[in-house]
């Protein structure tokens, strides 16, 4: 299996492929933390602004790393009815979490951002990017936000994906594109195909948007 050295290396390579056929008017949105790094070489690459786009993953209460929905910015709300079905969620267990994770997203959007302005995303292409997509449940609040934002057009790009969430992320119309470096037969979780998948800093995630023009 061939694996990426870390997100920066994998960003270089995302942002190579994009730079072969660039989208109009892009801005470059991660999604906190791990997303960001990478992100952030995609948008070197592009010549493009680079912001985040805050998501959460509700995860079921007793399986957290199990994804039943996300939430983000602008009030996004994605749920998968299956995993909340399957899981036995409760319409409480259900409240509790989101109330939960909308607080988070609020305190990390202020975080990271430090006060500047949300970019503006009207009639312009947002691309957004993830170190990689396993269920595609935060990605998909994302692009809800992007559109709800007024993107003209929303491309997901990232380093690997699981092939389903990947065709199901074209299939519903989520997103308009979705760049995938490598999308393996067997996926069983993005950090498997870096050698150096340490988590992201808050101060990391800071720092890059403080770098960028």
């Amino acid at each position: 299996m061939d694996r990426f050295r870390d997100r920066r290396e994998a960003g270089r390579m995302l942002g190579t492929r994009l730079a072969e056929d660039p989208p109009p008017e892009p801005v470059v949105l991660g999604l906190p933390r791990g997303g960001v790094p990478v992100a952030a070489e995609v948008a070197a690459a592009l010549a493009a602004p680079l912001d985040v786009l805050v998501v959460r993953k509700l995860g079921v209460p007793w399986h957290e790393e199990v994804a039943m929905g996300a939430v983000g910015e602008e009030g996004a709300r994605v749920l998968n009815p299956a995993v909340i079905e399957a899981a036995g969620v409760s319409d409480a267990d259900l409240e509790r979490v989101e109330r939960r994770e909308r607080a988070e997203v609020e305190q990390r959007a202020g975080r990271f951002r430090e006060g500047r302005t949300i970019s503006d995303l009207r009639g312009r292409t947002a691309i957004l990017v993830d170190d990689g997509i396993a269920t595609g449940a935060t990605v998909r609040a994302a692009c809800a936000i992007a559109r709800a934002r007024g993107a003209a057009s929303v491309v997901v790009a990232v380093p690997v994906a699981d092939p389903d969430a990947a065709r199901w992320l074209v299939e519903s119309g989520d997103a308009d594109d979705v760049v995938v470096l490598q999308v393996p037969e067997v996926f069983m979780a993005v950090g498997m195909h870096y050698l150096d998948f340490r988590q992201v800093a808050d101060g990391e995630v800071v720092e890059l948007l403080r770098r960028s023009p």
